[in-house]
């Protein structure tokens, strides 16, 4: 059969054809990507919060700075733009010296570690408390002056407006001079102590603790507006006493920190929203009640999953995720006349090296338009993370959920309930026996160790309720302590396994000490039993 000779196509043939294909037949030509309207549609709906930021602790567990610049790093790889820094006495300052502690970076670490996260497209943000929680100010004598109350040093008296000017004036000063963010975070949370002192008492008394807490707080802002920066500040005061905003600067930002409560726990925020004010949110991935012997995943991992959707709802410009390395109250050694010897954190909390599987489920939350399903993400990410089945995903979903009570040994209720929590934790160790992790080990290493610190505290817990029970005796410690002792070299075990997953991350001192403290309790009982005759 003889082949007809085709003519080529004309330029406009080929148009005219391509035209009607278009038109007539839409997915001909379709990539991978619109051939999936309704993923693409979930995508771009998400607006991103312009602030995707955390928090770091510093007041106890001081990173390394390396440990600092890694973990920076890991954060802008998981779409994080913003830091902030709550250095407390591990900052350097030049002028109030006094305030710095053994673990405080040198200048130039900061400088160095701020230019560092500038190039990863991270903006470091200074936190400097100027109102509560600066018993680290104030147990130095040299700003004694400043303290609302002798007994309990953890706010600075507002009546001391000169001197409180001076001081935050300096520290202020200080940051901003280390730190290029358009932002310094003032902090203003937990002021417990307001109308405290005589003459902090009478003015509450004739124009209310809203007012004494919006004058001093004007002050401070007007130091940070005077330093052209934008003043941050905790809204849990703001919130409940709300005039307070009529004498802040307009540009100030609020930030509510929501840990799974209520929207309104701490003030009615619609009121301010309506007024135009900038909010940025803040959940928790550390924070009450957790400590180094419990903590509540599930709590945490709904945090997410409902504040974040309703910060993006209510049109919050930024979420900064907080870690707490302790709850920022602390315990003192006193001396005459009130003199602090030392202080020492109420409630320690496992370092920050342990939580990666929140953080991730944190980033994850701010990319997608939907509530995170912590349970799927849990399982999703022990197969894309450790390498684990789906079936062991689901286990270690099950593991973390594991009861997260503390146990009070003067609580009869508590006490009834121990052996079934302690059971409870038995059965998930012995899931985790069964998990072996492909990748990333050491991660993995922190979550069974976190375990281990939970059952090793249950097991000291009913111990210890035989100890503080109505009909202990000396007989009774003869059967107590065996199990003392074998707690005790338990507890040898696992401050090794501590010390070698935190070598790097934490300073050798710190590590040490919260080796110590962690099982200061035990050996007390251990060694006033052993002295029994």
């Amino acid at each position: 059969m003889k082949r007809l000779k085709q003519k080529p196509i004309s330029a406009a043939a080929l148009f005219a054809w391509l035209t009607i294909i278009i038109l007539f037949f839409p997915g001909a030509f379709a990539s991978a990507e619109t051939q999936k309207p309704v993923e693409k549609a979930k995508t771009e709906a998400v607006k991103p919060f312009p602030i995707r930021g955390f928090h770091i602790d510093l007041r106890i567990e001081v990173m390394t700075m390396p440990a600092l610049k890694a973990f920076a790093k890991e954060l802008a790889g998981m779409g994080i733009n913003t830091l902030v820094m709550e250095w407390e006495a591990s900052y350097p300052y030049e002028k109030q010296a006094t305030i710095s502690n053994k673990y405080a970076y040198t200048r130039e670490q900061v400088k160095s570690f701020v230019s560092y996260c500038d190039s990863l497209g991270i903006d470091v943000i200074p936190l400097q408390q100027c109102f509560g929680h600066v018993e680290y100010i104030l147990r130095h004598a040299r700003y004694s002056e400043l303290r609302e109350s002798q007994k309990d040093i953890s706010q600075v008296c507002p009546s001391q407006i000169e001197g409180d000017k001076k001081l935050f004036t300096d520290l202020f000063s200080d940051m901003a001079s280390l730190h290029k963010s358009k932002y310094i975070h003032i902090g203003g949370d937990e002021t417990r102590l307001l109308g405290h002192c005589p003459i902090c008492s009478a003015k509450a008394a004739e124009e209310g603790k809203g007012k004494l807490f919006a004058d001093y707080i004007a002050e401070m802002c007007k130091i940070v507006v005077s330093l052209g920066k934008i003043p941050v500040l905790w809204s849990d005061i703001v919130l409940k006493y709300p005039e307070a905003v009529k004498q802040l600067p307009k540009q100030t930002v609020y930030v509510d920190w929501n840990y799974g409560w209520k929207i309104n726990h701490f003030g009615d925020i619609g009121k301010l929203l309506d007024q135009g004010l900038t909010f940025w949110g803040s959940p928790a991935i550390r924070s009450h009640p957790d400590n180094w012997y419990t903590t509540d995943w599930k709590k945490h991992f709904n945090n997410q999953r409902d504040f974040i959707p309703y910060a993006r709802k209510a049109g919050y410009q930024g979420i900064v995720m907080t870690s707490w390395s302790t709850s920022g109250v602390y315990g003192f050694t006193w001396d005459t006349n009130y003199e602090v010897i030392d202080m020492h954190a109420i409630r320690n909390v496992y370092p920050l090296s342990g939580f990666r599987i929140l953080i991730a489920a944190y980033a994850q939350s701010l990319k997608q338009a939907e509530p995170l399903n912590p349970d799927k993400f849990v399982v999703q990410y022990a197969q894309d993370r450790f390498g684990l089945t789906a079936a062991e995903g689901e286990k270690l979903w099950k593991i973390l959920t594991v009861s997260p009570d503390l146990v009070k040994v003067d609580n009869p209720e508590d006490v009834a309930k121990l052996d079934s929590i302690k059971k409870s934790v038995d059965a998930a160790k012995a899931m985790m026996a069964t998990l072996t992790p492909k990748d990333h080990q050491k991660e993995f290493a922190h979550l069974r160790l976190m375990l281990d610190l939970r059952d090793y505290y249950l097991a000291f817990k009913q111990v210890e309720s035989v100890y503080e029970s109505d009909n202990y005796n000396r007989e009774m410690g003869k059967v107590i302590l065996p199990k003392l002792k074998k707690l005790l070299d338990e507890s040898k075990e696992l401050n090794a396994r501590f010390a070698e997953l935190n070598k790097g991350f934490l300073y050798p001192d710190e590590i040490k000490q919260q080796n110590h403290i962690r099982n200061e309790k035990l050996k007390n009982i251990y060694e006033a039993v052993a002295n029994v005759r």
